[in-house]
């Protein structure tokens, strides 16, 4: 019997007023004997290795794959391709042959290596793709897919503002069990989603993604089951949370705190913490250069709201709140002015030494809620925080911050299982963060700035069980790679996700 199965996801994005569909990611089929024709098939090549799909196509195509292997000297080594247009007696335009490497292929370079083929299809004039998945690994289904997995992220488009719009491909999988492969898939089209809504919300405008519209891209969510809370620039004051209505003061709208809460079971809560300035001029401290992408300020938000996402649409049982400090850190008669003291609702006092160092102001107090309302207990923060981050470790890894060795394991090893690498860096030099006039300086005297502003978090993280990530880097790229496409990535979601789902099976 035939097993069908089409998902056709449609890319959200928020306009001022309303929501409306932007980008269509690929339309992605399991299917147990390919009944549609199409114009381009795809079969997998190991290192030294063959296996009976290939020879199949290979047959019936009088040893011209083979022959192209030859050739070139085509080894198979993994996520090499060749390409052969109009083979013998074969009803394709084209096939492309993929490597693979050893035989086996851990989950991470499955979905790197369905990245790499969408993007090796992208520019192509095709638009329907055979994928002889058994090829892989039998009929695994997880094989198949995690390589769908990886075409459909790196697919994503923001093209909104396009007059001409992105034509999404449909792939076609050929797999022993096509039941199995949908069930497999349909989880990671969640995660997709969740990735999704972070990659639009970061590649927005500052005009048209301010903290009124966040608020409103939170509440759809409401329908997945999420509670949906938020707090004004007035609630905010009556809270004494005043380091984060400060950056928002210069602002038309002024600050928001946002709680999204998906309750999957009664555990005590893992909460996620997020910076999300909208967009950052620096304030009176006023950026110099790259102020064109300061719109990706708010990446650590949308990736807690986007993982949020992912886990209420799969009905996962776990317990996650997101908390999320919103603020557009701009100039004005209203806005704080450097040697300002904003008193925390920590309770603690803070002199505002660079009104450019804004996040870690926002998410002071937004972990202070955290701690206060819900408990948790773990807190991960995650922002794009400094620059010296990048400086560090450049942007091939996040970097994390903890004292609790355990969890930086986790979080570590979780990031490897979806190619969103973290690389530990310190805590400490708190003497450098040591003030005059209040309790802390928002930025240190010297040192390294990934360190002091991540020892600066640690103040309001209070005895809860704390993980810092900067994503400064890693949340809007210029060029694309492996499963992310030029622009925003939603870098966090995936490893977020990862990492909760695999503490929830122990």
């Amino acid at each position: 019997m035939k097993m069908l199965f089409k998902l056709s996801r449609l890319v959200i994005g928020l306009t001022a007023l309303t929501c409306s569909s932007i980008a269509a990611a690929e339309k992605i089929t399991f299917e147990t004997s390919v009944s549609k024709t199409t114009d381009t098939l795809v079969v997998f090549h190991g290192k030294n290795q063959s296996n009976m799909i290939y020879e199949k196509y290979n047959k019936k195509a009088n040893g011209q794959l083979d022959k192209a292997i030859a050739a070139i000297n085509f080894k198979g080594n993994y996520g090499k391709f060749i390409e052969i247009l109009a083979p013998n007696n074969l009803a394709y335009q084209r096939v492309v042959i993929v490597g693979t490497g050893e035989k086996t292929l851990s989950k991470d370079k499955l979905t790197k290596l369905g990245a790499n083929l969408s993007a090796k299809l992208e520019k192509k004039s095709i638009s329907n793709i055979t994928i002889a998945a058994d090829d892989l690994d039998g009929s695994n289904a997880e094989t198949s897919a995690l390589l769908a997995h990886g075409i459909s992220l790196r697919a994503y488009s923001f093209d909104k503002y396009l007059k001409e719009k992105r034509q999404e491909k449909n792939y076609y999988f050929d797999v022993s069990d096509g039941k199995a492969a949908t069930k497999a898939y349909l989880p990671l089209s969640y995660i997709e989603s969740g990735v999704f809504l972070a990659r639009d919300l970061t590649n927005e405008t500052g005009t048209a993604m301010t903290p009124v519209e966040f608020v409103e891209a939170a509440k759809t969510l409401k329908k997945y089951g999420v509670k949906i809370k938020v707090l004004t620039p007035k609630e905010l004051k009556k809270l004494n949370m005043n380091a984060l209505e400060g950056v928002g003061r210069g602002s038309l709208h002024g600050a928001r705190l946002i709680i999204a809460h998906y309750e999957g079971n009664n555990d005590t809560p893992i909460v996620l913490a997020g910076k999300g300035i909208t967009f950052d001029t620096g304030g009176y401290n006023i950026k110099t250069k790259n102020m064109v992408l300061q719109k990706k300020d708010m990446g650590g938000a949308a990736t807690a709201l986007g993982t949020v996402k992912a886990l209420a649409m799969m009905k996962a049982k776990v317990n996650v709140v997101a908390v999320m400090g919103m603020a557009a850190n701009m100039v004005s008669e209203k806005a704080i002015l450097p040697g300002d003291v904003l008193l925390t609702a920590e309770g603690i006092s803070v002199e505002v030494i660079s009104t450019d160092a804004e996040g870690r102001l926002a998410l002071s107090d937004a972990m202070w809620y955290a701690r206060k309302n819900y408990n948790p207990e773990i807190m991960i923060d995650i922002a794009t925080l400094t620059g010296s981050k990048i400086g560090a470790v450049g942007t091939e890894y996040g970097a994390i911050f903890s004292a609790d060795d355990q969890l930086v394991q986790e979080l570590t090893f979780a990031g490897k299982q979806v190619n969103e690498h973290l690389w530990r860096l310190p805590l400490g030099y708190k003497g450098k963060l040591k003030s005059d006039i209040a309790d802390l300086r928002n930025t240190g005297t010297g040192g390294p700035g990934a360190t002091t502003a991540a020892t600066f978090l640690q103040h309001f993280a209070g005895d809860t069980k704390w993980a810092h990530l900067d994503i400064a880097g890693n949340a809007l790229i210029k060029s694309a790679k492996d499963e992310s496409p030029k622009g925003a990535t939603g870098y966090g979601v995936r490893l977020l996700t990862e990492w909760i789902l695999t503490r929830e099976k122990q």
